[in-house]
Formats: C-alpha cells, sequence, structure tokens
C-alpha cells in the first residue's frame, strides 16, 4: 500500500493539472458506500490536501473540489440504498461483511438525522450512512439539506490540516517557525490526546484532566507568546496569502456570530431555555462555563495588552490577547457539543465535540484572515474555554453524571440558539456595522 501511494504522489506532483480532479474523485471514493471502507481515503486525502497547498491549488478550490466530490459520493451512496432497499444485503462486499451495514443501521435507527451530522467523522460510519438513509427511505430533500451540511465541515477538517502544510513549506517563513510550530502544535497534541483517552476509558475524573491540561496550556502560551513572534507572523501571512475580496464579507459575518453582543444574547437565550423546562444542573454547567469564560477573558484583557496585526488601517483595542471571539465562540458551542453528547458513548460524546468545535474555529479563523488578531489569541481563546467548559463540567456531575436532555428540549434549545446568531449577525452585517477596513 505505501508503494502505490508514493507512486501516486509522486506522478500527481509530477502532474499538477491532474490534482484537482484527484481531490475530487477521492473525496467521492472516502464517502461512497464499501468503497470508503476499503480504501485508506483519508491517508490519501491528506497526502493530496499537502500537494494542493504547495501551489497547485489554493485553499478554496481545494475545499470546494472536496465537498463536491463528498456530496457526489453521498447522492451515489442514498441512490443505491434507495434502488436496492433491503436486497442491498446481498451485494458484493456486504454478503461477507454484514457487520459493516449492520452497525450503520443501529447507529441510523437510533440516532436520525443526526447519526449523518456525526456519523460524518466516524471512519467506518461515514460512507455507509447515507446508503442506509436510501435503504431506509429517508426522504430525499431531508437528506440533501443534512448532506450539504455534513460536507462543508467535514471537508474544512480533512482537508484544511494537509493544505495548510502544505503551504507553510511553500512559503519563506520567519526563521524559527517551525521549532515554535513544533512546539505550540505538541503541547495541544498532548493536551487532545490525554483528554481523548481518558475520556475513551471512562475516568472518573476525566472532565477535571481536560480542565487542568488546557489551563496549564493557555499559561505556558501566557508565559511563553513573546517567544512565538515568528509563528504568529508566519501563520498571519499565510491565512493572509488566502484573501480573496470577494470573501471579505463572507468572513465579516462569520465573525459578527462571535461578536460580544450576538454571544451575549445567545448565551442568555440558551440560560433562559434551560430554565424555562427546568434542566437545573445543564443550567448550571453551561451557565458556569460562558460566565466563567466570559469573566476570566475580561479579566486577562483587563491586565495584559498586546498590540494587534498591523493589517487594519484603523486598528481596535490594543487588548487582543486572549481573543474574546474565539473563547465565546467556543465557550457557546462547546457547551451545546457537551450537553448533545450526555448519556451517549464515549466515542460519540467526542464526535459530538469535534463537531461542535467547526463553528467556532471558523468563527476564530476569522479572526486571522480579516487582520485582527494574531493566531496565538485564537488558540488561547479555544483554551480558556475548552478549560472552563471542562471545568463546569466537573463540578456540574461531581457526584452523578450530567442527564441528557430529551429530543423535545432539543427541539427547542437548537433551533432557537442558532436562529437568533444567524439573525442577530445577519443584522448587524445588514446595518454596516462594519469595523474592519483595510
Amino acid at each position: 500500500m505505501s508503494e502505490w501511494l508514493d507512486s501516486l504522489t509522486t506522478w500527481l506532483a509530477a502532474n499538477p493539472e491532474w490534482l484537482g480532479l484527484a481531490i475530487f474523485l477521492i473525496a467521492c471514493i472516502e464517502c461512497l458506500a464499501i468503497a470508503g471502507i476499503i480504501v485508506p481515503g483519508t491517508i490519501l486525502m491528506f497526502t493530496v490536501a499537502v500537494l494542493a497547498g504547495n501551489g497547485a491549488l489554493t485553499l478554496w478550490q481545494t475545499l470546494l473540489l472536496a465537498y463536491c466530490g463528498g456530496l457526489l459520493g453521498d447522492a451515489l451512496s442514498y441512490g443505491i440504498g434507495r434502488y436496492f432497499h433491503q436486497d442491498i444485503r446481498r451485494l458484493p462486499g456486504l454478503r461477507h461483511h454484514p457487520e459493516w451495514l449492520a452497525g450503520a443501521e443501529v447507529y441510523f435507527q437510533r440516532y436520525g438525522v443526526a447519526s449523518l451530522l456525526v456519523g460524518r467523522y466516524i471512519g467506518p460510519l461515514r460512507p455507509m450512512l447515507p446508503m442506509v438513509a436510501g435503504m431506509l427511505n429517508m426522504p430525499l430533500g431531508r437528506f440533501i439539506a443534512v448532506s450539504m451540511l455534513a460536507a462543508a465541515g467535514w471537508s474544512v477538517a480533512y482537508l484544511l490540516p494537509g493544505w495548510a502544510t502544505g503551504a507553510a513549506l511553500r512559503l519563506p517563513l520567519p526563521e524559527g517557525f517551525w521549532p515554535q510550530a513544533a512546539a505550540v502544535a505538541g503541547g495541544i497534541a498532548v493536551v487532545l490526546l490525554v483528554s481523548v483517552q481518558s475520556s475513551l476509558r471512562e475516568q472518573r475524573r476525566a472532565s477535571l484532566i481536560s480542565a487542568g491540561l488546557s489551563l496549564a496550556m493557555l499559561i505556558g502560551l501566557f508565559i511563553g507568546w513573546p517567544l512565538l513572534v515568528q509563528l504568529d507572523q508566519g501563520l498571519l501571512a499565510l491565512v493572509q496569502e488566502q484573501r480573496n475580496h470577494s470573501l471579505d464579507n463572507l468572513m465579516v459575518l462569520i465573525t459578527r456570530i462571535g461578536d460580544f453582543h450576538t454571544q451575549l444574547a445567545a448565551a442568555i437565550l440558551l440560560c433562559l431555555l434551560l430554565l424555562l423546562v427546568r434542566q437545573w444542573r445543564a443550567l448550571l454547567f453551561a451557565g458556569g462555563a460562558m460566565l466563567g469564560t466570559a469573566l476570566a477573558n475580561g479579566t486577562l484583557k483587563a491586565f495584559f495588552g498586546r498590540s494587534r496585526p498591523d493589517v487594519l488601517l484603523e486598528p481596535l483595542s490594543s487588548f487582543s490577547f486572549p481573543s474574546g471571539h474565539s473563547s465565546a465562540a467556543f465557550a457557546f458551542f462547546l457547551v451545546l457539543g457537551i450537553l448533545a453528547g450526555r448519556g451517549q458513548p464515549a466515542r460519540l460524546r467526542l464526535t459530538w465535540l469535534l463537531l461542535a468545535a467547526l463553528p467556532a474555529t471558523a468563527i476564530a479563523l476569522t479572526r486571522v484572515y480579516l487582520g485582527v488578531h494574531w493566531p496565538s489569541d485564537i488558540i488561547a481563546g479555544a483554551l480558556l474555554a475548552s478549560g472552563f467548559c471542562a471545568l463546569s463540567l466537573a463540578i456540574s456531575q461531581w457526584k452523578t453524571p450530567l442527564p441528557a436532555l430529551s429530543a423535545k428540549v432539543w427541539g427547542l434549545i437548537l433551533p432557537a440558539s442558532l436562529g437568533l446568531l444567524g439573525a442577530i449577525a445577519t443584522w448587524q452585517f445588514s446595518e454596516g456595522v462594519l469595523l474592519y477596513r483595510y
């Protein structure tokens, strides 16, 4: 397999004109029933994304090709399931591996639409769930809407790391960039790996472990940020290289979701809804996580000033560390992700957290795109929110686990909270409240 992968990589590097088609086809196969299990699509996607970031394709071209390929794979899988129905069990591959279909079928019947969103990030389930949705006659319109949403987050999560790696290898980055990048990436990796392992092992104090590691990493970043100048400058240059005038308005709209007043309104609404449905412990957790993050962010900024990047013509206040947008967005969405995972197996809880982190990451990255924050600012904001979310969860379930919210409660909370975020951000954008001039 490694020889075949090396040959493909070498050929694509020598023939970059075929790279776009390769990304499209690999993404399609990765999401195609049965084939997605057999072919090592994740490794292939990272490899071709590195080649794309090395100058062959822009980030937006890479993500769009992967997105369209994933949609096609979903559509073909759904069509196969819809055409064959229960006879699909007789297809080659499934006759000898009935567990592939059985696992996806149980997962889909248990979680419904949510399975298509969450299962997108679980390797063996990703290519099988769309086929099961077709086999069980999920309405086509609903499937298309869910698939379009799921494929967007999936393409970013699976292609962005590889593309960024390729671009970083190509650019003339400042001296010292790679040691600093390795130190920060290594620290984040330790936090994630230990947190994930403690959760998978169902350790009683897993939340406290995650909180301690996140806050320890934040303290290290707080102390060592003067030594990360090359890393910040290099990553900012990498992002600014992808600036596109046609995308500026979209980025401003996304960043508005993380504005203080928008996040405050969403947090208040979420807490009021939890109060209305008498979910006291969930209210304690959500309120503690979001209020603790906000107070800690304000305290750090009150005692610590840091100059923002020189991208803006009219700079905002000098208080940029940690990023308020990043901390607020991660706090809100991680709270939703943690609540969504209550009462479910560890792997599914972690997948919900990954899914919740995607919109928060998008908001945080817009701050770098718009030149409002340094990359270390948004990393610090994410660590701050993660630490307080984990700490609040540990306190709220000190004696007994936090119970799961019912589907009826979610039917009230999720549309109201996300709808409010979108409505306020759109209103601010349409009113022309744009502070970002270049």
